[in-house]
């Protein structure tokens, strides 16, 4: 279960009643470039106070007897890149695992992600290191996995519309060899499943509004000019 929020009691409790919830990690988010949660100095704004980050994570690790992870960017501004110091930090604090995405809070979505800060993390802590960020074939996987010598990947927008992503990059990681393109037929089939189970899970009207995007990822990796994707927007 992931956390956010910047009072370390706060964020303890929250970390005790997932745990007793049922989770079995807690990954504390330190990487949200959004306005919203950095107004409430949560997310990837913390990354500019290294002592605020310290007692959160000291209070969440302190807290619950599961693994506790980390997510960060590699700073808050190009200028201001300390996902090293923010790493040993981590570390000393008990975190289990880091993630680091290849931007800063400053740079938000925009650019290409660099790889070059987290290989250096990587260098300078023993936990282990998650590389995130433009990930989008297999083919960029395996680069960045050498790269930086991470110890896993985590893919995000990359899956959005193709969910199969993970198998694919698997596949080419145990094998060298790439898979053929998933049948349309496939694709089709799996996105009335998730539509379905989208219904079920949240009901019929927020179900809808959730489903309307995905149907919009889905069509503009594999059909981008389908007039369906224009009337599910409309509606």
């Amino acid at each position: 279960m992931q956390i956010a929020g910047s009072d370390p009691e706060e964020m303890a409790g929250a970390a005790r009643i997932n745990v007793e919830s049922g989770a079995q990690i807690i990954d504390i988010n330190m990487g949200c470039p959004a306005k919203k949660v950095n107004r409430k100095l949560a997310g990837s704004a913390l990354l500019q106070y290294p002592d605020q980050v310290n007692a959160i994570l000291n209070a969440v690790v302190k807290a619950v007897d599961v693994p506790v992870t980390l997510k960060i960017r590699t700073g808050w501004a190009p200028e201001h890149r300390n996902c090293v110091e923010i790493a040993k930090l981590a570390e000393d604090c008990g975190i289990q695992a880091l993630t680091i995405h290849g931007r800063t809070r400053a740079c938000l979505f925009n650019g290409d992600a660099e790889y070059d800060s987290i290989r250096v993390v990587k260098q300078n802590v023993s936990i282990p290191i998650i590389a995130n960020g433009d990930i989008t074939d297999p083919l960029k996987a395996r680069a960045v996995l050498d790269y930086t010598g991470a110890d896993a990947l985590m893919i995000g927008r990359a899956a959005q519309g193709r969910p199969w992503i993970f198998r694919e990059i698997q596949h080419y990681l145990d094998t060298g060899e790439l898979l053929p393109p998933l049948p349309l037929a496939e694709v089709k089939r799996l996105l009335c499943t998730h539509i379905r189970e989208l219904h079920d899970f949240y009901g019929q009207a927020k179900g809808y509004r959730i489903a309307r995007k995905h149907v919009s990822w889905y069509l503009q990796e594999h059909a981008p000019n389908d007039p369906v994707s224009a009337h599910i927007q409309r509606h």
